[in-house]
């Protein structure tokens, strides 16, 4: 049996365990399509673990409504096909009341027509490139305008003057990478290189060489967050290349399990574990209570996913009921204290975000260099009422 065969088994005993058998009406079900194979198998692992500890902490305080909530896992593969079916699945077979999840653009593209066909509430939990709308998602997590200008303007003020741009070819990587460039330009730097690889790219060899010619102050690059992440990041270094480098789409998980070679690495992020603040400390001591040895390195990109699942919470107690119509308008109008301290998604479906400039250490911790409250997400969805 596959690695992401067993993975998924495993999570669906999790979810057997977590929800026995009761009648509809006694439960809330929420939906996990999530990338269990594919680019983003290094991450989700983490990301359903993040749920799974939400959901038993409200369950153990009487649920929502006073009904038990079971979590419906699906894998995605990471991208648009395995999406279309794991969302069909999802919301028309298995009838989920609402969808949380951390995906790659690829899939959530793919799976927004089924969503506003089906008309579930969906809350979004990945960072990704921003300004994808619909009257049904909402944002928990970064967006460009909050994300670049940590990495670009510390690398203008270390003397940065030029830069190389390295993304995988789809939304995700090619909308950062927009708006990197133009933030780059505004601010005085030089683009001498942009190059992008397929999602599931494994080998960077011929864009490495031409970093290597083009020998740029810095490198940020955008890839499909997990396996990408690492095998660049490991040839990068392998070539020898010194310059800067700022990553947008690496999170703390993936970074420790690179091991030393991502030691220096620039990113910026709405969530380190190292954040010194008591629900950081009461959030890592519960996860780590719960999973033990099997515990994945909570991250920018599971952390949302455990918040989200409150706000859901919130919202349906606000709006009294489970019935979408109302739940919608209550996402924008509840807060959340957790990992990341207050979110409430009321920025045209988005939130805004404290944001941190931190380096990646030796041990894959990171150290945080700056602190950017409040961030603005800025015009996200400006049509939506």
């Amino acid at each position: 049996m596959s690695r992401s065969s067993l993975l998924m088994a495993g999570v669906f005993a999790a979810g057997l365990l977590a929800g026995p058998a009761l009648a509809a009406d006694d439960t809330i079900t929420i939906g996990i399509p999530v990338g269990l194979s594919g680019a983003n198998s290094v991450v989700a692992p983490s990301v359903v673990q993040s749920a799974e500890l939400a959901v038993e902490e409200i369950n153990a305080k009487g649920g929502i409504l006073g009904k038990k909530v079971v979590l419906e896992v699906a894998d995605d593969a990471s991208g648009a096909a395995g999406a279309q079916k794991a969302f069909d699945s999802l919301i028309f077979q298995k009838k989920v009341d609402a969808l949380i999840s951390m995906e790659t653009s690829a899939a959530r593209n793919a799976g927004l027509p089924i969503v506003n066909r089906g008309k579930v509430p969906y809350i979004y939990t990945s960072f990704y490139e921003g300004r994808s709308c619909s009257p049904y998602m909402y944002v928990n997590a970064w967006v460009p305008d909050q994300q670049v200008a940590p990495i670009v303007d510390f690398f203008n003020k270390e003397g940065a003057k030029t830069y190389f741009l390295i993304g995988s070819d789809y939304a995700f990587g090619r909308g950062m990478l927009a708006f990197t460039k133009e933030y780059i330009e505004k601010t005085g730097g030089k683009i001498v290189g942009d190059e992008y690889a397929p999602m599931d790219a494994t080998d960077w060899t011929a864009i490495l060489s031409k970093v290597k010619a083009a020998n740029p102050d810095a490198i940020i690059t955008s890839t499909a967050g997990g396996a990408p992440n690492v095998t660049l990041t490991k040839q990068l270094r392998a070539a020898g290349i010194k310059s800067l480098y700022g990553n947008l789409a690496v999170d703390e998980g993936t970074a420790k399990s690179m091991g030393p070679d991502a030691e220096g690495i620039y990113i910026a992020g709405s969530y380190f574990t190292n954040i010194d603040t008591p629900a950081n400390k009461a959030f890592l001591a519960a996860m780590e209570k719960k999973f033990g040895a099997d515990l994945k390195t909570p991250n920018d990109l599971s952390v949302p996913e455990y918040e989200a699942v409150y706000a859901y919470k919130a919202a349906v107690e606000k709006a009294g009921t489970t019935d979408a119509a109302k739940v919608i308008p209550a996402l924008a109008e509840v807060a959340v204290e957790g990992p990341r301290g207050t979110i409430i998604m009321n920025k045209q479906r988005h939130a805004p975000l404290t944001m941190y400039l931190g380096q990646v250490k030796g041990d894959g911790s990171v150290s945080i260099i700056s602190t950017f409250k409040d961030v603005d997400p800025g015009e996200q969805c400006p049509k939506l009422k």
